[in-house]
Parts: structure tokens; C-alpha cells; sequence
């Protein structure tokens, strides 16, 4: 079910499409409730990343109006909270699968970090190559741009060649019954109303004005 090489081959494509359709918005999402396969999935969740690297972007704009500013932040947390979401999801699938197969065998050793955010690790590490390779390539770029950043994409393309081998190394135990892991959730409290003190006291401020 879980390939390390057909997930960065996919972040790598997607990655590249969005950026030749200038489709730098997180307006557009995929409805919620579609139903949807493996890689569908994994494809969301990097849009998630994609579209949190390009509104961050905008955060750093000179220039940028205080308004401008509010704005993206609220945009950077909604988005953040979808990445979240969806590498929980990406454990939450997997875990599903597993169950079927009476897997993961609870006695097995358990490792810290969950394939879905592993997952989330490549896809973060998808969007820094493709943009220092870019940096790489730039004509109008100062002297020693390039190589430095040639240099920094060769670091960033081993490191991921070396998460992706941990990861199927970790999907292979697991099937194996040799290791586990587990759905370590968030519980991101920032966007909750009940839970954020600047939002439970800011409505209960204005409910007694």
C-alpha cells in the first residue's frame, strides 16, 4: 500500500503542475467527502504544504499592510490546521489497512515518528527542492548564488532520499510485524474557540457589551 517512491514522485509532479498553472491559492480544495484512493490522499495533504509555503510567502511581502498581514495569518493557521488534519488522516488510513491484516502486532517495538508524518516530512522537503533548484537556475541571481544553492540541493535531495528509505524500512517492519506505530494526534487548540483564551474571552467581552 505505502511506497516511498511513487509518494516523492508525486509530490515532485504535483509540485511542478501547480507551479506551471500559477496556482499559487488555497481557495480551491478538493470536496472533503470524495471518495478517494491512497495516493489521492497523500496528494492533498501535500497541497496543504504547498499552499502554507506560498501564503507564508506572502507574509514576508515588503511593504505589506498591517491588514495584509492579518489576513495571511489567519489564512496561515486555517491551512495549517488542514496539513494537520491530513497527516492524521494519512495515519488514520493506514492504520485501517493494518487492522485488516491484524496489524500492527502490539508487542512489536513502537517508533516515535508515524508514517503520516514522515509523509508530511517529504512533502515539506518536495517544496525546498523544487525552489532551490529554481534559485539555482536563476539568471539574475548574484554571484555565488548558484553554486551555494547547488550545494544546499544536494544536501536537501540526500536527506530525502534518506527519509524515504526510512520510511519503507518502517512500512516493511510493520507489515512484518517487527514494528508499530501509532496515530499521535495534535490537538492543535489555536483554532478552537473553546479552548484559545483570546477567543473565549474576546466573544464573552463583546457578549457583555
Amino acid at each position: 500500500m505505502l511506497s516511498a517512491e511513487k509518494i516523492v514522485s508525486l509530490h515532485d509532479g504535483q509540485t511542478q503542475a501547480w507551479h506551471l498553472a500559477g496556482n499559487h491559492s488555497d481557495v480551491t480544495k478538493p470536496a472533503e467527502s470524495a471518495p478517494e484512493d491512497w495516493l489521492e490522499l497523500v496528494m492533498r495533504q501535500h497541497r496543504a504544504n504547498f499552499d502554507l509555503w506560498h501564503i507564508e510567502d506572502e507574509a514576508r511581502t515588503p511593504g505589506a499592510t498591517d491588514a495584509e498581514l492579518a489576513g495571511v495569518k489567519r489564512r496561515v493557521d486555517s491551512t495549517n490546521q488542514r496539513r494537520n488534519d491530513l497527516a492524521e488522516e494519512l495515519d488514520r488510513r493506514l492504520l485501517g489497512w493494518l487492522e485488516t491484516q491484524g496489524l500492527p502486532d502490539q508487542g512489536a517495538a513502537l517508533n516515535s515518528e508515524s508514517p503520516g508524518w514522515m509523509i508530511d516530512r517529504l512533502s515539506i522537503l518536495a517544496l525546498k527542492i523544487y525552489h532551490t533548484r529554481e534559485e539555482a537556475g536563476r539568471a539574475d541571481a548574484p554571484m555565488g548564488h548558484a553554486e551555494r544553492n547547488r550545494e544546499r540541493l544536494a544536501i536537501l535531495e540526500e536527506q530525502r532520499a534518506d527519509l524515504a528509505k526510512c520510511l519503507d524500512s518502517l512500512w516493511q517492519e510493520t507489515v512484518g510485524g517487527r514494528r508499530r506505530f501509532k496515530l499521535y494526534r495534535q490537538l492543535k487548540m489555536y483554532n478552537d474557540p473553546t479552548l484559545n483564551p483570546a477567543i473565549y474571552r474576546k466573544a464573552a467581552g463583546t457578549a457583555g457589551e
